[in-house]
């Protein structure tokens, strides 16, 4: 079986061929969303949220029938392809929360997205603070494999 997907939009962001692995919040740049003008009421009361799922094509990640993954921080193990967040997958569909700056015609203003630049727009979602946050979740496999610092830095900004 296979799925169609309409693009709706772009992301414009800084990052040509290589972007940070998670959207750091404090990283510098212009980030926008360009909902195609057709879907702009779809954005109304959006700006009443602070964050946002962005789903978007990687569209230069490639298509990766492997089952495996070695993120940076496993310390050289290997883990499964789905407990990893690699860009190189079998739908390259790549999946960010980010903050809302602020909202303009059909330009959505936000805070760093892992995204490269012209990444085709698949959709945005509003993130709900009762429903999206699990006071339950845990680190995976970075507690097993105690490479989790160096992870915890870069994704609080420190460089």
């Amino acid at each position: 079986m296979s799925f169609n997907f309409k693009q709706i939009g772009v992301i414009r962001t800084p990052y040509i061929d290589r972007g940070p692995f998670q959207p750091v919040e404090s990283e510098e740049g212009e980030f926008l969303i360009i909902l195609d003008p057709k879907y702009k009421e779809g954005l109304k009361e959006l700006e009443n949220f602070n964050y946002i799922y962005v789903i978007f094509y990687l569209h230069k990640a490639g298509i990766s029938e492997s089952t495996s993954a070695f993120p940076p921080w496993c310390g050289g193990n290997s883990v499964g392809k789905f407990a990893s967040r690699s860009p190189f997958r079998p739908n390259p569909i790549g999946l960010s929360i980010v903050r809302i700056k602020k909202i303009m015609d059909n330009i959505i203003h936000t805070t760093c997205i892992d995204a490269l630049d012209e990444s085709p727009l698949l959709d945005i979602k509003p993130y709900i603070k009762a429903v999206d946050c699990k006071n339950k979740a845990n680190n995976g496999w970075f507690e097993k494999y105690g490479e989790a610092e160096p992870l915890k830095k870069y994704l609080s900004g420190e460089k």
